[in-house]
């Protein structure tokens, strides 16, 4: 593998980030914050206009379907600079959570029907995986589908699915009713209109989720990228997941990263005792401490996105790996950040808020630290053995 970025990916770094500091600086952040929940996404609708018009959403998607047919590492990079502009735009949940379920599960026919929208005229898509449990995992979902004629009925409720009450399709992962775990799976495409969705309450509108639910939705079958019981159907949900996963931790390090650089300039610019306070010894030590989290959480993160463009069997393994450490690290940059920043980091009119409520909620979506953890050891093979008499929890 090769862990340093090419010219090509260097240069569309750089170009993604002086667009999103005209298009996207904080005080368009904040209108969104201030607006009402049903006119955030008008507000960010500019943004993601031109996003189109540049041709971001079509990253991955195969140049047969109207994309660029780039690679995974491309979209890390983008992904990255969204997360450090904490912009409000429907690009991680159309392409980093809807394109790769549609790659990865759909025939020809079927990419050419849902990816050349998203590629040439900036149509939305998301995942609908988690449920009540909070759970991102395809084994716990509740949701199921039963055959009618030609066509499958949904029945169920989708929770935490990123702009669901907006997006124009919904990739719903189903099971087929009377089986469990990883038996009779599939995956349905269900347009927008044909979905009760509810917006959710969350600290950060920039991103927003949504509750759907799915009550006797009948999907034609055209509209089945999997059908329950197809033997691929665990492995393709599960590389879908670790793309969209990879890509909440690749966001979440671009954000901890501004908000050690907005807490860096602060520590130079704030003057205590006729000093710097970014001068004092015990501060010094704390922004560094910092920096060595936001390294390690882009290196792992990075290494993820290496693992995924390459196909490495570490893929899983790595990705869960990224998340934890993106987990890890945004707990200890949000605190120190918020310290570090004194009483005016608590205040509503300093920007600090947008980016520690971007990365405190991203560590939640897609397994948070604690999940992606216990997913490591069970990679690993690791048991712990219960002393004898113990109950578990």
């Amino acid at each position: 593998m090769d862990f340093e970025l090419t010219n090509d990916q260097q240069e569309l770094r750089d170009a993604v980030r002086a667009v999103l500091a005209t298009a996207c600086p904080p005080s368009m952040v904040r209108q969104v914050y201030e607006s009402k929940a049903d006119d955030g996404a008008s507000r960010a609708a500019p943004l993601w206009r031109q996003m189109v018009q540049l041709d971001w959403p079509a990253l991955t998607i195969p140049e047969p379907f109207g994309g660029l047919g780039l690679g995974y590492v491309e979209l890390a990079v983008v992904v990255e600079e969204l997360g450090r502009a904490v912009a409000p735009t429907p690009f991680v949940s159309t392409a980093t959570q809807f394109v790769p379920m549609v790659r990865q599960a759909g025939t020809s026919e079927q990419q050419d029907t849902f990816l050349r929208p998203v590629a040439e005229a900036g149509s939305t898509g998301t995942l609908a995986l988690a449920e009540d449990d909070g759970r991102w995992e395809a084994a716990s979902v509740a949701t199921t589908a039963r055959p009618v004629g030609d066509s499958w009925v949904l029945d169920g409720k989708k929770s935490f699915v990123f702009d669901g009450a907006t997006a124009d399709e919904v990739a719903v992962v189903a099971r087929q009713e009377g089986t469990s775990g990883d038996e009779g799976l599939g995956v349905f495409v269900v347009a927008q209109a044909s979905l009760t969705s509810r917006p959710a309450d969350v600290i950060d509108p920039s991103q927003p989720l949504a509750e759907v639910l799915l009550d006797n939705v009948a999907v034609p079958a055209d509209r089945m990228l999997v059908a329950p019981g197809d033997p691929r159907a665990v492995e393709t949900i599960n590389r879908a997941i670790q793309e969209a996963t990879a890509a909440i931790a690749i966001g979440m390090t671009g954000t901890c990263r501004a908000i050690f650089e907005i807490t860096l300039q602060y520590a130079k610019d704030r003057e205590q005792y006729g000093r710097p306070i970014g001068s004092f010894q015990a501060l010094k030590h704390r922004l560094v401490d910092m920096y060595l989290a936001v390294e390690r959480a882009t290196s792992l993160a990075y290494f993820a996105a290496l693992t995924i463009a390459e196909d490495d069997e570490r893929r899983g393994l790595a990705v869960a790996m990224a998340k934890a450490a993106a987990g890890d690290c945004q707990r200890l940059v949000v605190q120190d950040g918020l310290q570090l920043h004194g009483g005016v980091g608590f205040t509503w009119e300093h920007d600090l808020h947008f980016y520690l409520k971007r990365a405190k909620s991203a560590n939640a979506l897609f397994g948070s630290a604690l999940m992606q953890r216990a997913a490591i050891v069970s990679r690993l093979g690791l048991v712990l053995d219960e002393p004898a008499g113990s109950e578990a929890p």
